[in-house]
C-alpha cells in the first residue's frame, strides 16, 4: 500500500551511514542485478534502476521513519542521536519531528521545518486527516498545526500505552488501514491493561491493536478509551514493528524473534489473521485464548532485525510489482521483496533481494511508495546503540539521509502521472460522485485522498459509493467498499451487504472484512451461502459470523471444520466457535461428529469450558490415526496437569510399552502431571521396578527431573536410589541428572547414600563421581581424593561436560580452607568459562592463607582477564587490608588488559587476510573456546548464547571480534543479563529463558538452568554482565581469534 493509503511509518532499532552529496548513481550492469555506485558506496539492485539520494545532512540528520501530507510534503522523525536511558529520555525529549519539501519539483527535497521537537523517541509516523500522528512510547502523539506556519502548536495525547521497557520498544505505528482505522504494535513482555467489553484484557504479550481515530475518550486521561481499543492479533514474538493492509484487507507485520532462534531462523513476516496467536511460545501467552499452536510464519527473514514495510499500489515499478512487499532488513543491510499469493485461506510469499549494500553503514528503517511509484528509502545513521549489537561503538557522527530508487527505463509517463497528486484537482469542489468516479485512478495518493474525503462527507456520499458498486472496474467497487467501510452509518452497511453478491473475489473479501469489523448482525442471513472451500472467503465469512455472534450459525461454522486442510481456516473456525459460545453444540460434537468437528469443539471447549472436555477420550488421540489429532491431543495435555490422576493407567500402559520415538512427547505429558500424587506414585512404581524396560525407567526419571517439583514427592528419592544402583550405565545417568535436579527436602536419606557410593567409588569415571557428589543434598565435605579429580577436570583442555561436573560439585560441597588453598591452583589451567565461577567458590572466605593462595594464583592465571573486578572486589571482601591490597593490584591488572585487548583488536583487524576458515571450525569446537556449548550452528549445540547460523550477514569482521574480546559491551536482544535478588538474601544472575504468571526459567550458564518461583522473588532488573565470560583475548592465540572472526564471517 502506497504511503499515502496506508499512511504510516515505522522503525526498529539500527545503526545506519554517512552519506555525502546529491547524485544519481552510474550504472554497471550484471546478468541478473546491477551494481550502483553512490557516494563511494556500492549497491545491488534489478537491472533497470537508479537510486539517488534525496535528502541528507544538513537537512536531515539521522532520519527514522517518514510520511507524506496531500501536498507531497514528507513529515520525517529524526532522532537527536541521544542513547541515554529511556527514562532520561521521556524526561528531557530530545528528539524532532521535520517536515520536508521539494520547492522545486527536481524529486530531491530541498527545504525543511523543524514542525515539532521536544519529542521522544519517535518510533513511528502518520499523517491523517491535518495531523500528524506519532508513536513516542509510552504514548501516541497527534500533531497539529492550526495556523499554516509549518509548526505543530496543538499537542494531543491520543493513545497512552502506560509502560516504557528499556528498550523502548513498547510502541510501534501508528498505521491506517484501508477500513479507516487506526493500527498500531505492542512489544512483549511489558503489561498493559485494556477494559474491553465482557472481560478486561491484562496483558504482557505483543500485539497489533487498533481504534477508530475518532474513538470516544477517556475523561481520567484525555486518551482514547480503552474500551475502544480491539486486539487484532496476540504474540510471544518480541517486538512486532509494521503493518501493511493488502487491497482485499489483509494485515501483514514485520517483526523480531518470531520463534526461539535457531537454524538461522530469528526474525520475518506474519500474515495477521484476527485472534490469532502468532511467535514463539513463551510465557507471555499464558491466559490468551488459543486455538491451538501458534500459528504459521508467512516468510523467515533470519535474524535481519526487519522493520519498514511497503505494499507497491502502482505499476511504475513494472507490471509485476503491484501487491508487493518491501521489507527494510536493517541488520542485513538490505531491502527485500516479498511476491504474495493465495494459498488456500491464507497467504504464501516468495522472498528474494531487491536492494543490498555490503557496506556496514547502510542499514534501512523505512520504505514507503512515493505519489509517482517511485520508493523512498530511509537510513537512519549510526546513531543507536541502546538495545543494538551492531557494533559496540557509538557512532552519532555517521549521519544518515534518505534515497529515492525509480526506474530508469520506465516509459515516458502519461499526462496524469505528471501530477501525481492530483494537485490540479479542484478537492474542495469535488463532489461525492467526482470523488467515488476516481476510485480505481492509477494513482494511490488520488484514490486515498478521494476516499478520506468521502468518509469525511459522511452518510452523503453513500449514495456516490454504492452507485460505484456497479461500476465494471472491480478496482472502483473494491475501494468503494473500503469507502462505505469508513463510513458509520447503517446505509453503508446496507450498500456493503450488497458486495457480497459481488463476481470479483477481491471485492467479496472486502466486503467481508467490512462486515467482521462493524459485527454487521443484518448479514447473517447470507454467510453461511459464502461457506465456499478452503479458502480466504470462506475464512473472512466464518470470522464475521464469529463477530456477529449469532449461535444459529454454530453448527454452520463447525460443519466447516470438514472442509478446513490450512491453518488459517482451522483458526477461523475454532476462534469463532469460541466467539459465539454455544456450549451444548460443542458438547455434543466433542463426541459425535467427524473427527475434525471433535477436533474443532475440543480447542474451543478448552478456552470456554475446559471441564466439558474428558481427559480419557483426549488421551485416546494419542494414538489416532490422524496425526492432526495426536498433535491436538499432546497440545491439550501439556495445558491440563489437574487431569493427572483420571490418566495414571493410560499413561503407565503406554510408558511400560512406549515406542523410543514417542518417548519424547511422553516424558513430557507426564512431567506436566507430575503434580499428581497418582503420576507421582507412577513415576516411582516404574523406576524402582527392575522389571520395568530399561526405556520406560529412563523416561520415568527423566519425567521426575523435568517435573521441577517445589517439594518432593516421598517415593521418589528410594526409587532414583534403587536406580542408581542397577548397575545400568544409561539408567545411572539418567538418576544422577534427576537426583540433581531435586529439592533438598528431608526424606533423601536412601538417595544420599546411594549417591555417596558412587562419589566415593574411585573405579568410576570422573565426570559419573562428580555428578553423583553434585546431586548430594546439603553442604556435605568433600572426600580429600575427590578434589585432585576435580582439579584435574577443570582444566581448559577436558571436555566441556566434565568442567561442568567439576564446578558443580565443587560448587555443592563444604570446603576446607586447606581444600580451598589447594584448588587455587586450578587457576593454572582453568578457562575463562570456569574462571569466574571458580572464583566465586571463595566469597566469604576471610582465612588469609585462603586469600594469600587465592591472590597468588590469579597473579600467574592466564584467565585473570576474564574476571571481573567488581567480582574480585566481592570475593576479597573479608580478607585482611594486605590481601586486599594486593586484590586491588590484580583488578589494575585487569583494567590494564582491557586496553590491550582494545589495541590488540585494532591491531587484528588489518590482519583477516591471515585467518583461515578451517582452522576457524575448529577453534569454534575446540575446547578452549567451546563456542558450541552456548551457540547454535544449523541446529546442533547450545541456546544460552544467539544463533550464530548467519552471522556473518549481519555482522561485520569487527562486530565478531569485538563480541569475542568484550561479550559484555553490547547484549544481543532476548540475550541481556537479569539480576534476580530473592526474598532468601541470594542473588542469582542469568538470561531469562522463559518467563510466566507462576515462574520464570533462568540460565545461568551453558549446562544450568534455574526454575524460580515468583513467589520467592524479591527484584528483578537489567544486568550489566554477560554471561558469557572476558578473556578469550588471552586464552586464544592472535591466530585463533583470526581463524575464528574469518569462520563467523563466513556464516551467512
Amino acid at each position: 500500500m502506497s504511503r499515502a493509503s496506508l499512511g504510516n511509518r515505522r522503525w526498529t532499532h539500527a545503526a545506519v551511514c554517512a552519506l555525502s552529496a546529491l547524485a544519481v548513481a552510474a550504472v554497471a550492469r550484471a546478468e541478473d542485478v546491477q551494481t550502483v555506485e553512490l557516494n563511494g558506496r556500492s549497491w545491488t539492485l534489478p537491472p533497470g534502476f537508479q537510486i539517488e539520494l534525496v535528502a541528507g545532512p544538513p537537512l536531515v540528520d539521522r532520519p527514522v521513519t517518514a510520511d507524506f501530507d496531500e501536498q507531497g510534503r514528507l513529515y520525517v522523525a529524526e532522532s537527536s542521536g541521544s542513547n541515554d536511558r529511556v527514562e532520561q529520555q521521556l524526561a528531557e525529549r530530545p528528539h524532532r519531528i521535520l517536515r520536508l519539501e521539494d520547492v522545486d519539483g527536481d524529486g530531491r527535497f530541498d527545504a525543511r521545518t523543524i514542525f515539532a521537537d521536544g519529542m521522544m523517541l519517535p518510533e513511528g509516523t502518520l499523517w491523517y486527516d491535518g495531523s500528524l500522528y506519532v508513536a513516542a512510547p509510552p504514548s501516541i502523539w497527534r500533531l497539529t498545526d492550526t495556523n499554516g506556519d509549518g509548526v505543530a502548536d496543538h499537542r494531543e495525547e491520543w493513545f497512552q500505552g502506560g509502560t516504557l521497557t528499556g528498550c523502548a520498544n513498547d510502541l510501534h505505528g501508528p498505521y491506517l488501514g484501508r477500513d479507516g482505522w487506526i493500527y498500531w504494535c505492542k512489544g512483549a513482555f511489558a503489561e498493559q491493561n485494556y477494559a474491553r467489553p465482557g472481560r478486561a484484557l491484562v496483558t504482557r504479550a505483543a500485539h497489533i491493536f487498533r481504534a477508530r481515530p475518532d474513538a470516544p475518550r477517556d475523561p481520567a486521561t484525555g486518551g482514547i478509551d480503552s474500551s475502544a481499543i480491539e486486539p487484532v492479533m496476540t504474540g510471544g514474538m518480541d517486538n512486532p514493528v509494521d503493518v501493511v493492509v493488502t487491497p482485499e484487507g489483509e494485515r501483514i507485520f514485520t517483526t523480531t524473534f518470531l520463534v526461539h532462534p535457531g537454524g538461522g531462523q530469528r526474525d520475518g513476516l506474519i500474515h495477521a489473521i484476527l485472534g490469532g496467536v502468532y511467535g514463539k511460545t513463551h510465557g507471555v501467552l499464558d491466559g490468551h485464548r488459543r486455538t491451538g499452536d501458534v500459528m504459521p510464519v508467512l516468510a523467515h527473514l533470519g535474524p535481519a532485525a526487519p522493520c519498514g514495510l511497503a505494499i507497491i499500489e502502482s505499476d511504475r515499478l513494472g507490471a509485476d510489482f503491484p501487491r508487493s512487499l518491501l521489507t527494510c532488513c536493517f541488520n542485513m543491510r538490505k531491502v527485500t521483496r516479498h511476491v504474495l499469493r493465495a494459498e488456500a485461506a491464507g497467504l504464501a510469499a516468495t522472498t528474494e533481494d531487491f536492494l543490498s549494500s555490503p557496506d556496514v553503514d547502510f542499514h534501512p528503517t523505512d520504505v514507503l511508495e512515493d505519489a509517482d511509484g517511485s520508493l523512498l528509502i530511509v537510513d537512519t545513521g549510526g546513531w543507536y546503540k541502546l538495545c543494538c549489537p551492531t557494533s559496540q561503538f557509538w557512532k552519532p557522527d555517521v549521519l544518515g539521509g534518505i534515497y529515492r530508487v525509480r526506474r530508469a527505463d520506465a516509459p515516458q509517463p502519461a499526462d496524469i502521472w505528471r501530477d501525481p497528486r492530483g494537485l490540479a484537482i479542484d478537492w474542495q469542489a469535488a463532489t461525492p460522485a467526482t470523488l467515488a468516479a476516481v476510485l480505481d485512478d492509477p494513482r494511490p495518493a488520488v484514490v486515498e485522498r478521494s476516499l478520506r474525503q468521502l468518509a469525511r462527507t459522511g452518510v452523503d456520499s453513500v449514495p456516490a459509493l454504492e452507485a460505484a458498486l456497479q461500476a465494471e472496474s472491480a478496482t472502483r467497487r473494491r475501494n468503494a467498499v473500503w469507502g462505505l467501510t469508513r463510513i458509520a452509518d447503517p446505509q453503508a452497511r446496507r450498500a456493503v451487504r450488497a458486495a457480497l453478491a459481488d463476481a470479483d473475489s477481491s471485492v467479496r473479501q472486502a466486503a467481508l472484512n467490512s462486515i467482521s469489523l462493524w459485527r454487521d448482525a443484518d448479514a447473517a442471513e447470507v454467510l453461511p451461502n459464502m461457506l465456499e472451500g478452503d479458502s480466504a472467503q470462506t475464512r473472512l465469512a466464518v470470522e464475521a459470523i464469529g463477530r456477529i455472534k449469532d449461535r444459529q450459525l454454530a453448527e454452520a461454522v463447525l460443519a466447516v471444520a470438514d472442509q478446513a486442510d490450512s491453518r488459517p481456516l482451522e483458526h477461523a473456525v475454532i476462534h469463532a466457535l469460541q466467539e459465539l459460545g454455544d456450549i451444548d453444540v460443542l458438547e455434543r460434537a466433542f463426541v459425535d461428529a467427524s473427527w475434525k468437528q471433535q477436533r474443532a469443539a475440543a480447542l474451543a471447549l478448552d478456552a470456554l469450558r475446559s471441564e466439558s472436555l474428558d481427559p480419557l477420550r483426549i488421551a485416546g488421540w494419542l494414538e489416532a490415526p490422524q496425526p492432526e489429532l495426536r498433535e491436538t491431543a499432546s497440545w491439550l495435555l501439556a495445558r491440563h496437569p489437574e487431569w493427572g490422576d483420571a490418566l495414571g493407567t493410560v499413561f503407565e500402559e503406554r510408558l511400560l510399552r512406549a515406542a523410543p520415538e514417542s518417548v519424547e512427547s511422553l516424558t513430557a505429558h507426564l512431567a506436566t502431571f507430575a503434580e499428581r500424587p497418582v503420576i507421582q506414585n507412577l513415576l516411582a512404581r516404574v523406576l524402582e521396578d527392575s522389571a520395568s524396560p530399561a526405556a520406560a525407567r529412563v523416561a520415568a526419571a527423566d519425567a521426575m527431573r523435568r517435573a521441577h517439583p517445589r517439594e518432593l514427592s516421598a517415593p521418589w528419592p528410594r526409587a532414583i536410589a534403587a536406580a542408581i544402583g542397577a548397575g545400568d550405565d544409561a539408567l545411572l545417568a539418567a538418576a544422577l541428572r534427576t537426583a540433581g535436579a531435586l529439592p533438598d527436602d528431608a526424606g533423601r536419606s536412601d538417595l544420599d547414600a546411594a549417591l555417596r557410593f558412587v562419589a566415593d567409588d574411585p573405579a568410576r569415571p570422573a565426570p559419573v563421581r562428580l555428578q553423583a557428589f553434585a546431586a548430594l543434598s546439603g553442604r556435605p565435605p568433600l572426600a580429600p581424593d575427590l578434589l585432585p579429580v576435580a582439579m584435574q577436570a577443570l582444566a581448559h583442555d577436558q571436555p566441556v561436560a566434565d568442567r561442568a561436573a567439576a564446578l558443580a560439585a565443587l560448587a555443592r560441597a563444604r570446603l576446607s580452607s586447606d581444600q580451598l588453598i589447594a584448588l587455587a591452583d586450578a587457576f593454572q589451567s582453568v578457562g575463562p568459562l570456569e574462571a569466574a565461577r571458580l572464583l566465586d567458590l571463595y566469597a566469604g572466605a576471610a582465612d588469609e592463607a585462603v586469600g594469600t593462595a587465592l591472590v597468588g594464583a590469579l597473579s600467574d592465571s592466564p584467565a585473570l582477564a576474564a574476571l571481573r573486578v567488581d567480582a574480585l572486589e566481592r570475593v576479597l571482601a573479608e580478607q585482611t587490608p594486605p590481601i586486599r591490597e594486593r586484590g586491588a593490584q590484580l583488578a589494575l591488572r585487569i583494567n590494564a588488559d582491557l586496553v590491550r585487548q582494545r589495541a590488540q583488536l585494532e591491531a587484528l583487524l588489518p590482519r583477516l587476510d591471515e585467518g583461515d576458515l578451517r582452522r576457524g571450525f575448529a577453534v569454534f569446537h575446540s575446547t578452549r573456546a567451546a563456542c558450541a556449548t552456548c551457540h547454535q550452528l544449523g541446529y546442533v549445540g547450545g541456546d544460552v548464547g544467539p544463533d550464530l547460523s548467519r552471522i556473518g550477514k549481519i555482522r561485520t569482521e569487527r562486530d565478531l571480534l569485538e563480541a569475542v574480546l568484550f561479550p559484555s559491551a553490547s547484549f544481543v536482544r532476548s540475550y541481556e543479563p537479569v539480576i534476580v535478588q530473592l526474598s532468601s538474601g541470594l542473588v542469582e544472575t542469568g538470561v531469562l529463558r522463559d518467563e510466566s504468571a507462576t515462574h520464570i526459567e533462568l540460565a545461568k550458564n551453558a549446562q544450568d538452568t534455574l526454575r524460580i518461583d515468583r513467589a520467592d522473588i524479591e527484584e528483578l532488573r537489567p544486568g550489566a554482565v554477560s554471561i558469557m565470560p572476558s578473556g578469550f583475548g588471552q586464552q586464544l592465540t592472535e591466530q585463533d581469534l583470526l581463524d575464528l572472526v574469518v569462520f563467523l564471517k563466513s556464516l551467512e
